[in-house]
């Protein structure tokens, strides 16, 4: 192997060195690389011309005359003569909003898209919004005037302000109770006319809207209902004293199986029994309705065992059913007043005949003395209230009054579909004596 000569290497026998990378700016021509670059002033930029395009926007106005002349011999606008962007902003009789300095530089800097230059003023997608709230608005005078008669809480109600311009609507508040405060042991009148307009726009669109008045009428009625719970207990000690939720009934209705597509009740209702609203009790009740209010009490539409004991029961004491509406308190308030216990039991099939059979329940012989009430499917008694009645101070004594005279046909019911052991014992003893 060679021995490694230990003199230096000369100069000359060096590697080049590498060759610095030629810039883009460096393959410009000599003459745009003399001096250093500096910052553009405002003044050069002012003295470039102006492109302008072939069309003009619609949102400039026409050029006059005068200026074409003075256009005419140079290609650009003097200095201190304004733009035709500037004097249509100027001009402009409707409050358009047109971007800042700022903003005008940095939209300059954006690159334009692939379909080219927009014509007229730019645009940006995300600015769309801000746009119609700022560059879109009316007198207060105007609107009011478009906005008449206008139900804008509806879907799809045209409020006539043209495109691109938006309307800020104040959510409704309650209305004014007057010179009538809200009390608990009376119905004000607010109550009665927003269930008067729920029965003329039964939408969701519009409780969502009218929420304040909603919630005020369901307070006052509530508050009516705690007020009779305690006259009620002291007409039947079998009432207890439930709260308010297990007694009031819910304005939403189900539809899922109902021809109507009406979303709420026109009413406000409420049931007192041994288990509230609920249950196999008979109970009391009262409706809250413009122009049909009630109260009634009774067994409506009891389930098949429950009925099957009512029939049973009328086939074989009928009198017993017969003599609680013969009372004379129920046949003066609930029957009219007829003279005697046949007229009463006639105006009791009439005033459930609704849902009554067309023919004879199973079981029964067409040709069986108490026909008619066999047929029956439903056992109230009921009268009704006008809006004056339910709206008086007096209401809850009237109410509880009507329950007292009621309190005899409710224990009679509960007696035969949900007897108490008392009342097991007395009726097999009876029977035995028979």
């Amino acid at each position: 192997m060679p021995r490694r000569s230990s003199r230096a290497v000369p100069a000359s026998a060096a590697a080049p060195a590498p060759v610095p990378k030629r810039r883009a700016s460096d393959r410009l021509p000599t003459a745009s690389n003399t001096g250093s670059k500096r910052q553009k002033s405002n003044a050069t930029t002012t003295q470039r011309p102006v492109r302008s395009t072939s069309k003009k926007s619609k949102y400039f106005q026409e050029e006059h005359p005068d200026d074409l002349e003075a256009d005419s011999g140079n290609g650009s606008p003097p200095e201190d003569s304004p733009s035709d962007y500037a004097v249509s902003a100027s001009s402009d009789t409707e409050s358009v909003t047109f971007p800042t300095d700022d903003e005008a530089t940095q939209k300059s800097r954006r690159k334009p898209g692939k379909g080219g230059p927009q014509k007229g003023p730019a645009r940006n997608k995300g600015d769309t919004g801000g746009a119609k709230k700022e560059s879109h608005s009316l007198p207060k005078s105007d609107t009011e005037e478009l906005l008449k008669d206008k139900q804008l809480w509806k879907e799809g109600v045209n409020a006539g302000l043209g495109p691109g311009k938006e309307i800020f609507i104040k959510k409704p508040k309650a209305r004014d109770p007057g010179t009538v405060p809200y009390q608990e042991h009376t119905l004000h009148p607010n109550t009665f006319l927003f269930l008067l307009d729920l029965a003329e726009n039964n939408e969701r669109a519009w409780l969502k809207a009218h929420d304040a008045d909603y919630r005020a009428s369901k307070k006052d009625w509530e508050g009516f209902v705690e007020s009779l719970t305690e006259k009620i207990s002291e007409m039947d000690s079998t009432i207890p004293d439930l709260p308010v939720k297990d007694l009031v009934f819910r304005i939403h209705r189900d539809i899922r199986f109902s021809k109507n597509p009406t979303p709420y009740k026109t009413h406000f209702s409420a049931a007192w029994s041994r288990t509230g609203k609920k249950g196999p009790y008979a109970a009391y009740y009262v409706h809250c309705q413009p122009r049909s209010c009630f109260v009634g009490s009774g067994l409506w539409h009891p389930e098949a065992d429950k009925l099957a004991l009512m029939r049973e029961d009328i086939d074989r004491n009928s009198h017993r059913l017969k003599a609680v509406l013969g009372e004379e308190g129920i046949r003066r308030e609930f029957f009219n007043g007829v003279p005697d216990e046949e007229k009463a039991v006639e105006a009791f099939i009439n005033q459930n005949q609704e849902s009554a059979l067309k023919t004879k329940p199973k079981g029964y012989d067409l040709d069986n003395e108490n026909i008619r009430l066999l047929r029956l499917r439903s056992f109230t008694i009921g009268r009704p209230l006008t809006d004056e009645e339910l709206m008086s101070p007096n209401a809850p004594d009237k109410i509880a009054a009507l329950i007292g005279i009621m309190e005899p046909f409710v224990t009679y019911l509960n007696s035969v579909v949900m007897p108490d052991p008392v009342d097991v014992d007395t009726s097999s003893g009876s029977e035995s004596t028979d």
